[in-house]
């Protein structure tokens, strides 16, 4: 009986039952999440690999894989085309701080040109010839005219002021950015031959009483010649709707003023439609 009961018990252990199967949720998921890995197995007909293998491939092997399977390389010109260079026409009335923004500004900015105005007027205690001005006659001014040297030229006070074209041309092909200083007729005249293909900027002081201050500061003008620019100035504040910006130059905040005028250039830059200015 004994042995009986022994046989039997030994077969039964010999003779395991079929495992049931079961689908793990956690190893179920995780063979999804292998399933759907970025990682292909394989990149090119050259580079193969099996689910044994767990090779890092390089940064510079990905990409060349990458456009093996594209079947074109990857184009490595700039997105976007270099901005063009921009003409930024800055105006005001006289005595607003037209010059020591100016001078800041090409501190600031090495791709910047000032193109230098040519003018028959004399010149000012400080000034220097070809760096503030051009001076010359009236006669040679007249000469300039007639050559259709100039971009733009007026009767101001008596004196003629004009620009040159030769070095908006000379400094635009060197991919520098222009800046022209003139008084609010040249910005009107500008604004005629230019169209919208350049920046104009209007300067102004914090108020009125501010601008006959620095003018008064100045020294450089008679009581009737500053009752005169005060006139002027007062007309000359009337035309900022014609302009496409307005900085306000505050005494004491230069740095402010410039700041934003660079600001104004770095959006020119990033219009997706560029200003394009031909002389």
């Amino acid at each position: 009986m004994f042995r009986r009961f022994c046989n039997s018990f030994s077969l039964s252990i010999s003779k395991p039952k079929p495992a049931l199967i079961f689908q793990n949720p956690i190893k179920k998921q995780l063979k999804l999440q292998q399933t759907l890995s970025l990682t292909p197995r394989f990149f090119s007909s050259s580079i193969e690999m099996d689910s044994t293998q767990n090779t890092q491939l390089t940064k510079v092997e990905l990409l060349r894989s990458l456009e093996s399977s594209l079947g074109h390389c990857f184009n490595t010109n700039p997105v976007c085309p270099s901005p063009t260079p921009l003409i930024i026409v800055i105006s005001g009335p006289s005595g607003v701080g037209k010059d020591a923004v100016i001078k800041r500004l090409r501190e600031s900015r090495e791709s910047l040109h000032f193109v230098v105005t040519a003018t028959s007027r004399p010149m000012r205690p400080g000034e220097v010839d070809g760096k503030d001005y051009y001076f010359v006659s009236k006669e040679q001014f007249l000469k300039m005219i007639e050559r259709d040297e100039l971009l733009e030229y007026a009767l101001v006070y008596g004196d003629y002021k004009g620009i040159p074209k030769k070095q908006i041309r000379e400094y635009m092909g060197k991919g520098c950015d222009i800046v022209l200083r003139v008084d609010i007729q040249g910005a009107e005249t500008l604004r005629r031959i230019l169209g919208n293909s350049a920046v104009f900027v209007f300067l102004v002081a914090e108020s009125e009483l501010a601008l006959v201050e620095r003018l008064v500061e100045r020294r450089t003008e008679s009581r009737d010649e500053l009752l005169v620019r005060i006139a002027t100035a007062r007309e000359e504040v009337k035309h900022v709707r014609n302009f496409d910006y307005v900085v306000v130059n505050a005494e004491g905040k230069l740095e402010n003023a410039v700041k934003l005028v660079e600001s104004i250039i770095d959006a020119e830059k990033a219009k997706v439609r560029q200003r394009s200015a031909v002389i």
